[in-house]
């Protein structure tokens, strides 16, 4: 069963137009701002290992630093090849919290 854990305070949060990395436990997620709305993936991408929390942000994807996959920042799919995904976690705003559902 899968339950929201907090993975930061809405301080450590990225400004908009921006990604980062949060280490939750053993994880690292990638966290992005995109105007306003906070998307937590898995912060691995797949072609390579390259750290998606270093990407940026284009259009509601995020941008590996490594080799350019980009992928959407719901559903988590590269772009080029959907069968490519990275895990998308749910988020949930609890006063100054903020939690992802694992």
């Amino acid at each position: 069963m899968s339950e929201f854990v907090r993975i930061c305070a809405k301080a450590d949060l990225p400004s908009s137009g921006e990604a980062r990395e949060i280490a939750v436990g053993e994880k690292i997620l990638c966290v992005a701002n995109e105007n306003g709305a906070i998307a937590a993936l898995d912060n691995v991408c797949p072609h390579r290992g390259g750290p998606l929390g270093e990407g940026i942000l284009d259009g509601g994807k995020i941008v590996c630093p490594w080799h350019a996959w980009a992928f959407d920042l719901k559903t988590g799919e590269a772009v080029h090849t959907p069968q490519a995904k990275v895990d998308v976690y749910e988020i949930r705003i609890d006063g100054e919290d903020v939690l992802a559902k694992f």
